[in-house]
């Protein structure tokens, strides 16, 4: 099959030549706190303190975002941060590492990379923090949030008005089942075994989540993980993205929607929805961007430290071997904030989430 990597962010030429120019409306953030659990896509500096190679405080990550060097994977803002952003938020949400009580009063951002639903994932690069202890962390500031208002009534409240997003899942597949070398879950699992271990743990993780307090939950599926460039460099497909890992993940998407339908029949009070990044990536009419990683990468996919990226920054997919560039992770939440598609996201869209 020929490469679909070449084609996969058609769209994001259209955000480029747009500017992006969603309006974002000054004054008071649509929603009270904002909620970050997720891996490398959304980490923004947890791991810098961990005894990992998943950590991106080096140059030259962090080379357009405007506070600099953070622990951001990528050259400047993160998915999370431009949601943040569209909800009308003025400042970044800050890592659950080195967050205040006054910080907290705004939400807070437990992503880490290399970080999976299953506790083992990602240990093969050595420290992280995984969904099930982001989730514990999580208590912790509930319990703080208790302290500082002082109204458990009013506490309860607030956070049944905030946004939550999710988005874990790929290092499940990265950095544990397809790396038979380091995991055994290939050898007792067929994809699909996998797919439907890896949501019945993610069900209880999202449930602990709304016993926590949630209710506005945005879950977000995964991308083609087997076009990101350092996957197509390990399994040396010539250029083509690696089938065998995009069609196990599509097995754990097509799993994914009918979970969260399933927590909103459980729930009558929540509002889980799917962001479906299949179908905001998908191919689409218009120019080819470069698919090759705007910074020199090393064997685990990471930018070289203090290498020099491509100066062509707006025109590149990938920053690295994994993780994509600003304007890519643009485009990514403008279509998960506002859906262009009724297949982007189900049963609403973010910015239609803040509104409930």
């Amino acid at each position: 099959m020929a490469s679909k990597l070449g084609l996969l962010f058609h769209f994001l030429v259209i955000a480029t030549l747009m500017q992006f120019e969603t309006v974002i409306v000054n004054g008071q953030p649509q929603v009270p706190f904002y909620f970050i659990f997720g891996d490398s896509l959304v980490d923004n500096g947890n791991n810098n303190r961990l005894s990992t190679a998943a950590k991106a405080n080096y140059h030259p990550y962090g080379i357009d975002f405007p506070q600099g060097l953070t622990g951001r994977f990528t050259n400047g803002l993160t998915v999370a941060d431009i949601i943040g952003q569209l909800l009308g938020f003025s400042d970044f949400i800050p890592p659950y590492a080195n967050t205040t009580n006054q910080d907290i009063t705004r939400g807070v951002n437990y992503g880490s990379g290399a970080a999976g639903i299953r506790d083992e994932t990602g240990s093969n690069l050595g420290g992280r923090i995984s969904l099930n202890r982001q989730l514990v962390n999580h208590a912790t500031i509930v319990s703080r949030l208790l302290l500082l208002q002082r109204n458990i009534t009013f506490t309860n409240e607030y956070k049944k008005k905030c946004i939550y997003i999710v988005n874990m899942g790929s290092n499940d597949y990265i950095n544990n089942y397809f790396m038979p070398n380091d995991y055994p879950t290939s050898r007792i699992y067929t994809p699909d075994q996998y797919a439907v271990v890896l949501i019945q743990k993610y069900s209880l993780q999202l449930r602990t989540l709304y016993r926590l307090g949630a209710r506005k939950i945005a879950v977000f599926g995964l991308g083609f993980i087997g076009c990101a460039p350092a996957e197509i460099a390990m399994f040396g497909t010539n250029g083509d993205c690696v089938e065998s890992i995009n069609s196990a993940t599509q097995l754990f998407n097509d799993r994914l929607k009918p979970l969260i339908d399933d927590l909103n029949n459980a729930f009558s009070d929540a509002r889980f929805t799917f962001i479906n990044i299949s179908s905001i990536s998908a191919p689409q009419e218009g120019v080819v961007l470069s698919n090759v990683p705007c910074c020199p990468i090393r064997s685990d996919g990471q930018c070289i430290p203090n290498s020099i990226p491509c100066p062509d920054r707006n025109l590149r997919v990938w920053y690295d071997g994994f993780h994509p560039t600003e304007v890519a992770n643009r485009a990514l939440a403008s279509r998960s904030y506002i859906a262009l598609s009724p297949m982007d996201a189900s049963p609403y869209d973010i910015s239609r989430l803040a509104q409930l």
